[in-house]
This record gives C-alpha cells, structure tokens and sequence, in this order.
C-alpha cells in the first residue's frame, strides 16, 4: 500500500509557480532546476511534473520522460562544470532516505578526488544559483539541447 500524494510539498508548490525556482529545463513530463542546499556546486534537481511521490508509483511514460530529462541535465552539469563524472541519486520513502515526498532525482557533476559535502542547513545564496543555472543553461545550449 502506497501512502497518498500531499500535494502540498514545496516541489508542487514550485510546479504551481507557489514557490521560486533556479530554473535549466521543462518539458511535458519533467522540470529541473538548482537544488537551493547543494552538496557540491552544479547540484540539479529534476523532478516529475505527475504527483508521484516516488519511484515505485510514478506511471512507466511519466518515468521514462523524467529519465530522459536527467539524462540531458547530467551532461549539462558535466560540461558546465567541467566534471568528470556524474553522480544520479533518488530516494524512496522515509527508510530509502526520502525527504521531499514527490519523484526527483539529484543530478551532481563531480570531479576526481572532490568529496560532497554534507548536506548543507542554510540554502546556497540567490546569485551563486543564479550563476551556476546560467552556466548549466548555457552548457545545454552548446550541447544542442534547448
């Protein structure tokens, strides 16, 4: 048994522009934007634009148009970034490490020998999420991915 869709989570919220977002990318399925407590810089977030809650009860398509988005937004991050290498990362429910009860995947760009950090308290500034969503952007655009 699946527990129910609160459709009050910031992620709705910012679904319903009830909340502002760094934005990279929308489209029919998906929106991915700057995660506002990075654990390294470039951290992306994509979420599902269905009210799922999470992985185990988002409909196959939906999914499957989430994934393709961070898929694009990965290789947005490492060449924005100049990474080597991306870290994906998704949690389902309380147990699995969950805190924001609606379908999103983390999207880190990471360089060799470079720890994350721990997940910060206070929220990263306005304008270093600014500048970091106009790189990724940016990087999109070069790589032919509006």
């Amino acid at each position: 048994m699946f527990t129910l869709y609160d459709d009050n989570n910031i992620f709705a919220k910012i679904l319903r522009d009830e909340a502002p977002c760094h934005k990279l990318y929308e489209d029919e399925f998906s929106l991915s934007f700057m995660d506002i407590r990075p654990v390294v810089e470039g951290h992306a977030l994509v979420i599902s634009k269905a009210s799922a809650r999470n992985i185990l009860d988002c409909p196959p398509a939906v999914l499957a148009g989430v994934i393709l988005t961070t898929q694009r937004i990965a290789r947005g991050v490492k060449k924005a970034f100049d990474a080597q290498g991306v870290t994906i990362k998704q949690f389902n429910e309380v147990s699995g490490g969950q805190e924001v009860f609606h379908l999103h995947f983390h999207v880190l760009p990471r360089k060799t020998g470079v720890p994350l950090r721990p997940r910060p308290a206070s929220m990263a500034s306005d304008s270093s999420l600014s500048m970091q969503a106009t790189a990724i952007r940016k990087a999109l655009s070069s790589l032919g991915m509006p």
